[in-house]
Order: structure tokens, then sequence, then C-alpha cells
């Protein structure tokens, strides 16, 4: 764990109430301000002439980094300092990597199906980050770099990069391994602990698969290869590793904007939402499932769900008139009619005091219930 500022203060002369009690040789007005620019590493712990050797030695015992990093090309793997995302959060994604038998009869079609291989995240697009490629003595490594947009090494590359490769021969082995080591890196600070780790799954199975991958990405690979390519398998785990590796303190969140579904005219339906990716993915399904044209509004709110947004006040009667106004909804759609979500119907005097040349209709209270609410709706 790392050392707070309270934590160093009691090893400074002001903790202690000895000689050179807030002296300021530092540039710090007190030693407690000193602690807390020391906690945070905005400052050097030389700065104190007054520092003791045990002080010294907990703190850079504290601050090495327990993970080493390793570089694939612009890819990054390793470099963690956390057991769990919520301390602070995890910070190089697990690189999902393929390997590639280059003596395969249709080895040029499958890297080309690899590399075009993309699904829609929130706010990115998200691919397959590497492929290995094996009996490569014969490939141009460098002109086929040119060509796809994913990085490419040899395996003889691979094996000289500084990680550690375990081979996922039995679960609950694997699982044991990853635990371990990273507990011993970051916790006990254990040099040898230090590389990073990359398992190489031999399954076939696609279920199992699924379910060892989804795990390693959680607890703790720094990087997964695969020997076999399955869209349905890499739509999952991309999806899972994008949740994963986002700071659990700035949710995910889409870009406020209109939306539009099944290519709306001017007159379609309007519905109005929040940007929380989560809400924003269950509606837009609903609204694209249903096959009826439709518009959705969504306001910036932070990230956050829709009655949580209320309560913090960023879904207020301002921000929906502020968001109608940046977004040119006038301009853009005749129609006149706002679906809010259910939750929010006691605003509805609110907006239509703000936005008075709209009427705002309650919807559902859950997105599931959207495509029978439109059925319904007299439009």
């Amino acid at each position: 764990m790392e050392m707070t500022g309270l934590q160093i203060f009691k090893y400074l002369p002001a903790a202690k109430k000895t000689e050179h009690t807030n002296c300021k040789q530092c540039g710090c007005p007190t030693c407690m301000a000193f602690a807390l620019k020391l906690a945070k590493q905005n400052i050097e712990i030389e700065k104190c002439p007054y520092i003791k050797e045990e002080l010294k030695n907990l703190y850079f015992q504290n601050i090495k980094h327990p993970q080493n990093t390793v570089k694939i090309g612009s890819l990054t793997i390793g470099g963690e300092n956390v057991l769990y995302r919520h301390e602070k959060t995890f910070i190089n994604r697990t690189v999902l990597a393929i390997c590639l038998d280059c003596n395969i009869p249709d080895f040029d079609n499958e890297i080309k199906r690899i590399s075009d291989f993309e699904i829609k995240g929130v706010n990115e697009i998200l691919k397959i980050d590497l492929i290995i490629l094996k009996n490569s003595q014969k490939i141009d490594i460098n002109n086929l770099k040119d060509k796809i947009s994913i990085e490419i090494i040899s395996f003889e590359d691979y094996k000289n990069f500084e990680i550690n490769t375990f081979t996922d021969n039995d679960f609950y082995e694997t699982k044991d391994y990853l635990i371990t080591t990273r507990t011993r890196a970051i916790v006990d600070k254990d040099e040898a602990c230090s590389k990073p780790v990359c398992v190489w799954l031999k399954s076939e199975n696609l279920y199992e698969l699924t379910t060892h991958a989804s795990f390693y990405i959680c607890k703790y690979a720094n990087m997964l290869v695969f020997e076999t390519f399955e869209e349905a398998l890499f739509s999952t785990i991309l999806r899972l590793r994008q949740n994963i590796y986002t700071n659990p303190q700035k949710p995910l969140q889409v870009e406020s904007d209109l939306y539009e579904f099944n290519s709306p005219d001017r007159n379609s339906i309007i519905f109005l939402t929040t940007n929380f990716a989560l809400t924003f993915f269950a509606v837009a399904n609903e609204l694209e499932g249903v096959n009826i044209p439709s518009y959705l509004i969504v306001i910036p709110a932070d990230g956050m769900s829709v009655l949580t947004a209320w309560s913090a006040e960023k879904f207020t009667a301002n921000i929906v008139s502020k968001t109608i106004d940046k977004l040119k909804i006038r301009e853009k759609i005749n129609t006149r009619k706002i679906i809010i979500p259910g939750l929010l119907a006691h605003i509805i005097p609110e907006l239509q005091q703000a936005v008075s040349d709209f009427e705002f209709i309650v919807g559902t209270n859950e997105a599931s219930e959207i495509r029978e609410f439109i059925k319904n709706i007299n439009r």
C-alpha cells in the first residue's frame, strides 16, 4: 500500500517535536506540507536534510514499481501497481494476441480476417492487438506490417521479451499462478515476480476459451495468446476488457449527441436519456431492434445513470434545454414531442417551463419496456 502523508509525517521533526521542526529548508512552509507533497511524489525526499534512514528505506521500497513494463511495438504490457481496480485503476490493458502458423494453406486469408476484425466499443473501435507468427522465416514481416493495422512479431522475437509465459493446461493451476504472482509483486515487491505474465491458451473449446480468458483478464494476465480465431470469442472478451480497464472513478460514457436509429426523418419520434454507457446501450439496442425510425438525445451527465444524474443535478431542465439548443434539434427535426425516462416523470413541469415549444412525455422505467411502449404511443 502507498504511504500516506500522515504516515510520512510521523517520521519528520514536527511530529517528533524535535529541533528543525518546520524549518522550511525543503521549500515547504511546514513538515506536514512536505509530507503531503512527498506522498504524491511531487517533491524529492532529499529536499529535507533531516530525513532519517528508516523513512528513506520505507519510502523507496514503497515507490518502487512492483511490476515491470514491456514494450511490444506500440503496445505496453505490465506496469500494474494494484491488486484491485477500485484502489487506483488498472493501467495497461491485457494484450490480446493470435499465434498464427505461416505454413497453413489459407495464411493470407486468415491474417486478413484477423486484421479486418473490429467491433464498436464505447467511444472506440476494438480490435485484436497482436499477431505472433510461427515459421515466419520466409515471410517479410516488415512488408506485412505495412499492409495491416495491428502489431506483428515473429515467435522468435516474442521469446526474447522479458515476459513470464504460462501455458493454460489447467484452469485452477493457471488461476493460482496469476493471483500468487501478482500478489507477490504488488504486496511483497518481490522482484522474482516483477515480469509481466502471458498466458498461452490451448483449449479448442469456444466456451472454455471464453470462460478462461474472461477470468484471466480480470485476474491478472498481462497478455493472452490464442491459437484460434473466433469472432464470437473476441467480441465478448474485447468488451469485457474495455470495462475492466477503465477508471472506476470515471464511469464509461458516450458523447452527448443526437443519435439516429432505423433511418429517421424529420417527423420521427424522439427519446432522451443520459450519457452513461450502460443506459445508452440498453436504450439504443431497444430502439434499433424495434425497427421504427427514431432519434435519441443524449445529455451530458458525467456518465451517470438517470436517477443518479437527477440527484446530482446533472439531469435538469436547464441542461436539457441547453442540449436541445447545442444539438440544434429544432432545425433538424419537426417533431415537438420528447419522451423522457419514466423515473423522471416528476420533472416534466420544470422541463415544460424551460423548453416551452416541446411537449415532454413520460416514457418507460426500464429499457426493456420500450418496444411495447413505441407500438402503443400516439405518434
